[in-house]
């Protein structure tokens, strides 16, 4: 009840009621900002990682001895390995892209099966227009969105490929220049593969990269991504031929390495703004501890014990801190909840795009609430706010009454 009582507002107190509001605010506001950028962050990192991984296999297979020619038998015998997901046989090649509009663009073109290409959901369930039924007799493509927005293209549309590895002539080695009708546009979500892939029928793939009837690579999907080095042997050994094989986390090792750094680096650093804050309850805490020297020698006269004190301003500091750590807590899942309706709101507001698709690869801003994390920032701020009523309450619990008095 004093405790209750000294965080009330008086007209003579308003000082240390600002100060403490203040502290209010501040730890609220370092609360909420620590759990909205670390949802943020690893909402970022498992949309990356779950279209990476998505589109790309978790093990790369590349032939050692000899090319694949032997590719559809060596696919098969891997496909029923225990915990492996699929097996796809592969032609890839980096071209020039051109339509309508623009000098073109450089793509990967990636010459698969129909039957694999639909066992790949990100590509299969998220088609924009057109269809992959008759993919391998179409001999057309299919391309991302943005490459069909970059380029000018739409459905029907026919979209020509340049590949400086071309025919052999007296002249010397000519460009291959061939077009291909655009028979599916898919919006995989990450800019960088919707602007840069191209899926081509794997007949067609090997003829116009000269590659006869062999594969370039074998990709591998397993049931868990994480479990790449128990798999390996049992893939080696499945395969039966020389093979070398490159998993995800090496591919990708340090793109995923600067995020991890990047993350904890923000959680340090935002953790100085609730530190910052608790830093704040000293100050109010000192300048009430002041301000109340005579009610501080009058309850110790009346037979408060030194301990009893402490409590008070235990209680007054802690409950600043506890406040402004629920209200935070409740501010930072509100905005993590609606994280994309608030960006297009200030997208709308300032007529512009705020986290651009083209700049951030992925197209909508997400966040990923983890409970572990979320429990450690409030457990952080409970405890400096804790720890930053101790010296003014230790100072408030020494002042005996005749000492008390000289602070009025």
């Amino acid at each position: 009840m004093v405790a209750w009582r000294y965080l009330r507002a008086r007209r003579k107190e308003t000082v240390i009621s600002v100060i403490a509001s203040i502290s209010f605010l501040g730890i609220m506001l370092g609360v909420a900002t620590l759990i909205i950028v670390m949802a943020v962050m690893n909402g970022f990192r498992e949309e990356l990682l779950t279209r990476i991984l998505g589109v790309n296999g978790h093990l790369i297979l590349q032939p050692i001895d000899r090319p694949l020619d032997d590719y559809d038998a060596v696919a098969k015998r891997i496909d029923g390995v225990a915990g492996v997901k699929m097996a796809i046989p592969l032609v890839e090649g980096q071209v020039l892209a051109s339509g309508k509009v623009g000098a073109g663009t450089g793509a990967l073109v990636r010459g698969i099966r129909e039957a694999d290409l639909k066992k790949i959901d990100l590509v299969a369930k998220q088609l924009h227009a057109g269809t992959l039924d008759g993919f391998d007799e179409s001999g057309g493509v299919a391309i991302g969105v943005r490459m069909a927005e970059n380029l000018g293209l739409e459905l029907g549309d026919t979209i020509t490929l340049i590949s400086p590895d071309g025919d052999v002539t007296p002249f010397g080695t000519t460009p291959r220049v061939k077009a291909y009708t655009i028979t599916a546009i898919f919006d995989i979500g990450m800019s960088e593969y919707d602007s840069t892939i191209i899926f081509m029928p794997f007949t067609e793939a090997q003829a116009y990269f000269n590659f006869g009837d062999k594969a370039q690579t074998i990709e591998i999907y397993l049931d868990n991504p994480d479990n790449v080095d128990e798999m390996r042997p049992k893939i080696e050994q499945a395969a039966k031929r020389e093979l070398y094989l490159v998993d995800w986390r090496t591919r990708n090792q340090t793109f995923f390495s600067a995020l991890e750094v990047e993350r904890n680096v923000m959680f340090m650093i935002l953790t100085l703004i609730v530190l910052v804050a608790a830093l704040n309850i000293i100050s109010g805490l000192i300048m009430l501890v002041k301000d109340k020297g005579s009610d501080i020698a009058i309850l110790r006269t009346m037979g408060a014990t030194s301990g009893a004190i402490m409590r008070i301003f235990l209680m007054a500091g802690s409950a600043i801190g506890a406040a402004g750590t629920l209200a935070g807590v409740v501010l930072g899942v509100v905005v993590c909840l609606n994280v994309e309706r608030i960006r297009e709101f200030f997208s709308w507001l300032l007529g512009t795009t705020l986290f651009n698709p083209e700049l951030y690869f992925l197209s909508q801003l997400p966040a990923r609430m983890d409970a572990s994390e979320t429990i450690s920032v409030v457990i952080m701020a409970l405890v400096l706010s804790f720890l930053a009523t101790l010296f003014p309450a230790w100072r408030a619990a020494r002042l005996d009454p005749v000492e008390a008095l000289r602070y009025e």
